[in-house]
């Protein structure tokens, strides 16, 4: 959509409020909330904001950055009064010069794709997502009591998490965001979205409209919704798969069609397997995120099969036309923009490196090296990646560091605090 078609849009349908929103480094929403007469504006020179008081954006010489709306991102809020109606549009975020600022996470992920375009690649991206449902106190604050008891593809009336899960997918089919597939996953008041692919901002934005949706939409079936990692210590952890295709010349890489794998399809998973001990930092980014990683059946093994088990790396079966590789070591917490960001980087690094993709792993997963057990390990790995470094503005990669280190200083001083904080906040 045009900005002017936008802004007639609002008069059409009484839209008095819009919410101008945007993603922190770390992967929360944020948003201002503004009448449709300021929209001219915001499309044309951005809207102000104080960078100082997001996380990750902090810095004396940024000081007020800009919100320019996408017009392609805008979606009715349906779970808003339908008189006087809330659109939402995600954001770019400017520099005072109009310049994309560095640190944006959106923009990041904008500038990969453009690199992929010129190397004559096409990107498709899709998601499976796992969150828990649990009752809230007397104060609408979150517990650690599940919504039920069930367990994976259980149904009603041992699955109570039916009609949320359909409410979600109608709120979300309203926006425009199609699901392609929900059910009760293994852990108790778990439940899984998958999404259709899409190009690779697309669905980071549909996955951050999911995130907002899922927990707007419990609290009104008086529950809470959490995306941590590992919410219950005796229980099977939130995951986020990505599944990735890549196209050249319209022709999916990773179609076989009963033959071998095609050569440049092998060297992308090469890539994205050297890469990923790197890039664990970012989608892996709580402390919390590795109670999950180290699980008896976490897929934190550098190694890839086509089996389901403990592999990061999966190429899943059957390879039909929507053929994929999937990186299953993700969680939910990650910014989906910087995620995405670097698998296709690392992806792309693989084909132009001509890298060998070795022998799959069908058993004995365990005799592959680990991901990273720990976030220090993990902030270890990053600080002397090169990859990361190339891949990711200084910046982004500082604040990682710095963020890291903070959370780990309050887990040394009260691991409970710590604990309730991330429950609280994901």
């Amino acid at each position: 959509m045009l900005a002017q078609e936008v802004l007639g849009f609002f008069e059409e349908n009484d839209v008095k409020f819009v919410r101008l929103a945007f993603l922190d480094l770390f992967g929360r929403l944020k948003n201002i909330a503004v009448q449709p007469d300021l929209l001219a504006q915001a499309f044309e020179t951005g809207l102000p904001f104080d960078s100082t008081a997001i996380d990750g954006f902090r810095s004396e010489a940024d000081g007020d950055l800009l919100l320019r709306p996408d017009p392609d991102t805008l979606c009715m809020l349906p779970w808003r009064p339908q008189a006087s109606r809330v659109c939402r549009l995600l954001c770019d975020v400017l520099t005072p010069d109009g310049k994309p600022y560095a640190a944006d996470p959106r923009g990041i992920l904008h500038q990969t794709v453009a690199l992929a375009d010129a190397k004559g690649l096409t990107v498709r991206i899709g998601s499976e997502c796992e969150f828990y449902l649990f009752e809230a106190d007397e104060r609408g604050g979150i517990t650690t009591r599940p919504h039920d008891r069930a367990g994976y593809l259980d149904v009603s009336p041992l699955d109570r998490g039916e009609d949320v899960r359909r409410e979600i997918s109608l709120t979300l089919a309203s926006m425009n965001i199609q699901p392609e597939s929900s059910h009760h996953e293994r852990g108790p008041g778990q439940n899984r979205i998958d999404f259709h692919r899409a190009d690779p901002l697309t669905s980071a934005d549909h996955q951050v409209a999911f995130q907002n949706a899922v927990r707007t939409i419990a609290s009104r079936y008086g529950l809470r919704a959490s995306f941590m990692p590992k919410p219950l210590p005796e229980e099977v952890g939130n995951a986020f798969h990505v599944n990735i295709s890549l196209y050249r010349n319209r022709n999916n890489l990773f179609r076989t069609d009963g033959e071998e794998l095609s050569a440049e399809a092998r060297s992308a998973m090469a890539g994205v397997l050297n890469r990923l001990p790197d890039m664990t930092l970012f989608t892996n980014p709580l402390p919390n995120s590795y109670d999950r990683l180290t699980d008896e059946e976490s897929p934190n093994r550098v190694c890839w099969s086509s089996l389901r088990g403990r592999t990061a790396l999966r190429l899943p079966l059957p390879q039909h036309r929507f053929a994929r590789m999937q990186v299953a070591s993700p969680d939910p917490t990650c910014n989906p923009y910087l995620a995405y960001s670097l698998i296709i980087r690392a992806a792309m690094e693989g084909i132009d490196n001509g890298e060998v993709l070795p022998a799959p792993l069908l058993k004995d997963w365990n005799s592959a090296p680990m991901l990273p057990e720990s976030l220090p390990e993990a902030i270890a790995v990053a600080r002397k990646s090169a990859f990361i470094a190339r891949s990711l503005p200084q910046t982004v990669v500082e604040a990682f560091l710095h963020g890291g280190e903070e959370l780990l200083r309050l887990d040394r001083l009260d691991k409970t605090s710590l604990f309730n904080k991330q429950f609280e906040r994901y």
